[in-house]
């Protein structure tokens, strides 16, 4: 067996460890994959037990040169260092070397958010287009702001992940953790009118999501959801499903929600990944007393 062979075979264990005993989401896999053939392919013939801390950092550099991003980088980084961490653990390497390997430092960013006058305004008013597709669109916009869920998560809500007595989703997240997160009424109300005419062309599967002749929907098709309707009411840079989850938890704490009420809405394993979000709430306050405090 090549040397090539023999990395692709170790690689693919790998794979199959995340799929079915890690279980993380299938986007999780894919960019774990990718990151590491393009790993494996700048090692060249080296078998990976071969490999050691220089030949990581030598990659890092040459990422670097390429005008990689840091943080994009570190992404790179944790998929080796999970893949050596793995191959350690199963017997097939005696060290892991890429624990020698340190992150790059990359600035802290405060999360982009869509003002809360912006978010009414375009769920209130008539921005919607006409039809199943504009329907379908504000059932989007709607529940990814107003439940803070993630892209993946939507895309994986069926009909029956709907409990319209209770007024919740059940919602399946990283590592096909499940946690129960309310829906508003007029949320409730509007799905309620959507799936009626979703089921009038949506009959060969259960996800509550679909196209416009009712295929299963895909992740580039919400995000352009989302592009063109926040194009509508900000002028953020970025427009994505992701900045109305970061929209949804910046409001909650902005209105007097506790944080660690929100990490469990947001379904985050450790209090830390909620505390982005008081960044936010904070540069509200100093803009407050800047605006109120007499000496200003």
């Amino acid at each position: 067996m090549s040397n090539n062979s023999h990395n692709e075979e170790l690689l693919q264990s790998f794979l199959n460890y995340l799929n079915y005993e890690k279980k993380s989401s299938k986007f999780t896999v894919i960019s774990y994959q990718n990151d590491l053939t393009h790993f494996l392919r700048n090692i060249g013939e080296k078998q990976i037990a071969q490999i050691d801390s220089k030949d990581i950092r030598l990659w890092i550099s040459e990422l670097s040169e390429e005008g990689i991003a840091p943080r994009s980088i570190n992404r790179k980084i944790t998929a080796v260092r999970s893949f050596f961490y793995y191959l350690q653990k199963e017997g097939k390497l005696q060290q892991n070397v890429a624990r020698k390997v340190h992150m790059l430092k990359v600035k802290k960013r405060i999360p982009c958010f869509v003002e809360e006058e912006n978010m009414n305004k375009l769920l209130d008013e008539n921005v919607f287009a006409k039809g199943f597709s504009g329907l379908r669109d504000k059932v989007v916009i709607d529940l990814l702001y107003t439940t803070g869920i993630r892209r993946a998560e939507l895309l994986g809500l069926e009909l029956s992940s709907i409990n319209f007595t209770e007024g919740t989703i059940k919602v399946f997240g990283k590592r096909s953790k499940e946690r129960i997160v309310p829906i508003l009424p007029e949320c409730s109300a509007l799905l309620k009118t959507y799936i009626e005419e979703r089921n009038k062309i949506a009959l060969e599967h259960h996800l509550l999501i679909v196209t416009d002749n009712g295929g299963k929907a895909y992740p580039n098709l919400l995000y352009r959801i989302v592009h063109k309707y926040l194009g509508e009411v900000t002028t953020i840079d970025k427009k994505s499903p992701h900045v109305l989850r970061h929209s949804y938890a910046t409001h909650l704490l902005n209105n007097g929600a506790d944080i660690n009420d929100i990490k469990e809405l947001l379904g985050h394993a450790s209090l830390a990944a909620t505390q982005i979000y008081t960044h936010n709430s904070f540069e509200k306050l100093k803009k407050v007393y800047k605006h109120s405090h007499p000496r200003n």
